[in-house]
């Protein structure tokens, strides 16, 4: 089990913020930017939303109704408090050792401000497509290993089991659970995403460099950015085929991302406190088809704190 570590904040991070942020001048739109130009992007957002990824199936409208919305906010309201007030429950030997209690989640009360049904919006049904052929081989296989071999070795667990990479850090950022905060360092020629979960840096780079040879593969792909306008847009390939990358809570079992998949995110400042956040991913050994999600992400003055993993 993970549990999660609230207790040292990184005073470097602090300063590092202090350092590579720019003032921001004043322009003809109300875009924030640095002084080298380019749209501020910096800062710490948050991703927890109760909006799924996935359009559950007995929703077939895109968009909730504000009564609609009202009402997800009071149940994820009362949720909490139930939880919350709920007596405590033992586990006892040789039984089931259930989960974190309610004091360790984050998954937030409201749905993103689009009042969309699902973080996906492509395919227009707001779901994942079919799994391709070659996908619904490799998940069928997958399930039928773990039903006889769930932990032989720790290659048998996932990576976020074992503390490799955060199961909501991506990439892409897919909101789940807690640790729902990121972190973006700007500077003319590097971004750098920090995500909460497990701490992962990844870095940018914007100068135009070459990809790494095919044969590198790293756990969160090697990442290229370049600005199309306000947006910035990044390119991730060379995936590590043992990630296995999935949606947590929203793909069918087994299902899990190959090395031939391929990321681009987008990354767009709205205004002082939102940034919007759209990824595709296209990877046809698992799906039939690309994917398409998109979230606003809110600025926080909430601090990121270090994320203790214990594997296993």
């Amino acid at each position: 089990n993970r549990m999660v570590g609230r207790l040292c904040i990184s005073v470097g991070l602090v300063g590092m913020v202090a350092m590579l942020a720019a003032p921001v001048e004043a322009q003809s739109d109300s875009m924030p930017r640095t002084l080298h130009g380019d749209p501020d992007i910096q800062g710490i957002f948050t991703f927890r939303t109760i909006t799924p990824l996935e359009r559950p199936e007995d929703q077939d409208q895109a968009f909730l109704t504000e009564e609609e919305v009202t009402s997800l906010e009071q149940e994820a309201v009362d949720r909490d408090v139930r939880l919350w007030e709920a007596d405590a429950r033992r586990t006892e030997a040789g039984g089931n050792v259930g989960g974190y209690n309610n004091f360790w989640m984050d998954r937030g009360t409201n749905p993103v401000e689009t009042r969309r049904t699902s973080l996906i919006v492509d395919p227009p049904n707001g779901r994942f497509p079919e799994l391709s052929p070659v996908g619904q081989t490799r998940a069928g296989a997958r399930r039928e290993y773990l039903a006889g071999h769930p932990a032989d070795s720790w290659l048998d667990r996932n990576t976020s089991d074992r503390c490799i990479v955060g199961f909501n850090a991506g990439p892409p950022i897919t909101p789940l659970a807690y640790n729902q905060n990121m972190q973006l360092f700007q500077t003319p020629d590097t971004i750098v995403i920090l995500t909460e979960m497990v701490h992962t840096a990844r870095v940018i780079t914007l100068d135009g460099r070459p990809i790494l040879d095919e044969d590198i593969r790293l756990w969160s792909g090697d990442s290229r950015g370049n600005w199309e306008g306000d947006t910035l847009v990044v390119e991730t390939t060379n995936f590590n085929d043992e990630r296995r990358w999935i949606p947590l809570g929203s793909a069918p079992a087994g299902t899990g991302s190959s090395a031939s998949m391929t990321l681009v995110e987008r990354f767009t400042r709205l205004d002082e406190e939102t940034l919007d956040y759209t990824f595709t991913v296209t990877d046809l050994k698992t799906w039939t088809s690309p994917w398409t999600a998109s979230m606003p992400m809110q600025r926080t003055d909430a601090l990121m704190f270090e994320y203790a993993c214990h594997e296993g």
